[in-house]
């Protein structure tokens, strides 16, 4: 008996060891850059008018089997009283703008279903089958609302202001009038049954509306002209009848505006806009009245000396606002009264990171990230304050071995207080210093949350997997700290907010965490401009750099960049010809013949935003000047990001590579890694 029971515990303990390393074995797995072409996320979301259903959409990668492109994004269906999940439209499909058709049996979406011609809208039944097509525009759709009858469809298009052009086309004659031959965006009305189409607004563009509860009036946002500066800094907010066109002025907002949201009862309108024209951030909330027109200046803002910056709108009932925050690297929900009196917070936030939220019955619907996810369904419980996640759509991350991540907090030298996200390598080992990925967020009016922080332009996970640390600084000029925090760098460009970035490398080397002789910098836009920034003018505090879509000439960038007004108000206060030598003072090319630091120069052959002669400027001063390997990528057909899978892919692992061959493996620093991969 005792050498049976002996013999069964053996079993027992070899059972458990085999268990554990099972366990073990599956989590050792690190993330790589293959795992990037499998990662699902929930886009956007609607709950039904019954609070019984959320219809939502999930970006699939598109497989490098497929013809090079964008990511998928499918229709699905989750019904809250069964908690399963359905289909309604998946594969080769791109869904947007999803919303109810009155009676919560069918869902409406914009999509290109089609071989050829415009995105139409179409209905799918709760059901599934096939969709139907309900509209045959000839001109692209970009937004629409059904009426809350569901008998007509409020949705905007572009309309040539010149058609006389397709006649010289025809003849042949191609030429293009820079900035002169945009289109109109133009508000209509669509009847369903009839077909009739009527324009509600003319020679102006609205870039965003939201619909009325009674479907009698639409908050526009309209600017004269459809310019991306315009879009970025001149539209002010206007009521436009649905029926007459009657277009009312409800603020006059001297600069930024993103969310708007109307009471329930149609009397107000909230929304979120920059407290004047130099504010960077549209972060602060505002409610207009539908009635009697108030200057701006007039206007309560409801988030005076708020540190953070509200990102969207809705209301619980006809006096009460509710808003969701960026706070440092966390995200909540606030509520606030009519007459300012009363302020709750809804929800803290807690793991979750939500860029957007649904209002469902006593619940609220979070599209939420965490560290350990990409946004999923996530259900908030009003009374309970309990969160249920819902949808989980890559259960292989449960299999990966994750480093850590946390909110780091430290004082800079002239005192200030500078937030942001460390991410630990994943065989992170206490007392042993590791190399040091320094990511710059762009903007620099963004900030980054401790939320999800792995895809092919911010590196994450991947580089955690390779053995690095990963620093996310919310540097001065960073939103989700108020707008004092978010004007600092004003006329300072690459001063004292790049001071910012320094002090908190130096915090973890101080730390014994990173290696001050393998410190690199990477980052896309103004990011990019950071690691230029890095690679010339702060050479000896960084042994590689990765440079995307970034500034290299503020001078030549000012005058040929899409944003020039943007770039004046919110960032110089000045303009070139005044301040010359501020400008070359603030480019890295000037500081290109001291260069020692090996740099990777990545753009989008059809960037708009900072045109690609900006990086041709800075490989060539770089190569000419520069005492370090320097070398530039193009990405044909891309912009300012790249969106095709190739492209996407090619950058991780391009840049991946890069800081592999300077900051950690025993190479030939003199030389670069090789130009090409065997990616598969």
């Amino acid at each position: 008996m005792i050498y049976r029971s002996h013999h069964r515990t053996g079993h027992i303990l070899l059972f458990l060891l085999f268990a554990i390393n099972i366990v073990l074995s599956a989590q050792s797995r690190v993330f790589d850059y293959h795992d990037l072409l499998k990662l699902r996320q929930v886009a956007e979301a609607a709950v039904s008018p019954d609070n019984k259903y959320i219809a939502f959409a999930v970006n699939t990668p598109r497989p490098l089997t497929d013809k090079p492109g964008g990511d998928y994004r499918e229709l699905y269906l989750y019904d809250l009283n069964s908690k399963k999940t359905s289909e309604l439209l998946t594969g080769k499909v791109n869904v947007s703008t999803i919303q109810w058709v009155p009676g919560s049996k069918q869902v409406a979406f914009r999509a290109r279903l089609a071989t050829s011609g415009a995105p139409q809208i179409y209905f799918i039944s709760v059901q599934g089958g096939e969709p139907s097509v309900v509209t045959d525009f000839k001109t692209p759709i970009q937004n629409f609302t059904l009426s809350p009858d569901g008998k007509k469809i409020i949705y905007t298009a572009g309309e040539k202001r010149f058609p006389e052009k397709e006649d010289y086309l025809n003849r042949g004659f191609d030429a293009e009038i820079f900035e002169e031959e945009y289109e109109n965006i133009t508000l209509y009305s669509y009847d369903i049954s009839t077909k009739e189409v009527k324009p509600l607004t003319k020679n102006e563009s609205v870039f965003s509306f939201v619909l009325s509860a009674d479907g009698k009036f639409a908050a526009c946002q309209i600017a004269e002209k459809n310019l991306v500066d315009d879009s970025y800094m001149f539209k002010k907010i206007f009521s436009v009848n649905t029926e007459t066109g009657e277009k009312k002025l409800l603020a006059e907002n001297p600069g930024k505006v993103s969310d708007m949201a109307w009471s329930p009862d149609g009397k107000h309108l909230a929304f979120v806009a920059g407290v004047d024209i130099n504010d960077p951030v549209s972060g602060s909330l505002f409610v207009a009245s539908a009635d009697n027109y108030k200057p701006f200046t007039s206007l309560t803002n409801y988030t005076l000396n708020f540190e953070g910056s509200v990102t969207g709108v809705d209301w619980l009932d006809d006096n009460t606002v509710i808003y969701s925050s960026e706070e440092s690297v966390d995200h909540t929900l606030r509520s606030v009264s009519l007459d300012g009196k009363k302020r709750d917070l809804v929800f803290a936030g807690g793991k979750y990171i939500f860029p957007a939220f649904k209002l469902a019955d006593t619940k609220i619907l979070l599209l939420g990230n965490s560290a350990a996810h990409p946004s999923e369904l996530i259900l908030f419980d009003v009374k309970s304050k309990s969160t249920e996640k819902l949808t989980d759509h890559n259960p292989f991350l449960k299999d990966i071995k994750f480093g850590r991540q946390e909110k780091i907090s430290y004082k800079s030298r002239d005192g200030w207080t500078i937030e942001g996200v460390l991410m630990y390598p994943a065989d992170y080992s206490s007392g042993k210093s590791y190399p040091l990925i320094t990511y710059i967020h762009g903007g620099p009016e963004a900030c980054v949350s401790n939320g999800w922080l792995t895809g092919y332009g911010t590196w994450g996970q991947i580089a955690a997997g390779e053995g690095y640390f990963i620093f996310f600084p919310n540097y001065r000029a960073s939103s989700g700290r108020g707008v004092d925090y978010a004007k600092a760098d004003r006329g300072d460009l690459v001063g004292k907010e790049f001071e910012d970035v320094i002090d908190g490398i130096d915090l973890l080397i101080s730390e014994g965490k990173v290696d001050k002789n393998r410190v690199g910098i990477g980052g896309g836009s103004y990011g990019g401009y950071f690691s230029a920034w890095g690679a010339t003018r702060y050479t000896d505090r960084f042994a590689a750099s990765v440079v995307f879509v970034g500034v290299s000439n503020q001078i030549s960038k000012a005058l040929t960049t899409d944003i020039p007004y943007e770039d004046y108000y919110v960032h110089w206060g000045i303009w070139p010809h005044e301040n010359f030598e501020l400008y070359l003072d603030r480019s890295p090319v000037k500081y290109a013949p001291n260069a020692k630091t090996p740099t990777l120069i990545l753009h989008g052959k059809e960037d708009p935003r900072v045109p690609p002669l900006q990086s041709v400027e800075l490989y060539r001063s770089l190569k000419l000047h520069g005492k370090a390997p320097v070398r530039l990528v193009f990405y044909p057909g891309e912009g300012h990001g790249n969106r095709k899978n190739t492209s996407r892919l090619d950058y991780v692992v391009r840049t991946m590579d890069w800081f592999n061959y300077y900051l950690r493996d025993n190479k030939d620093k003199t030389k670069m890694p090789p130009m090409y991969y065997d990616i598969r």
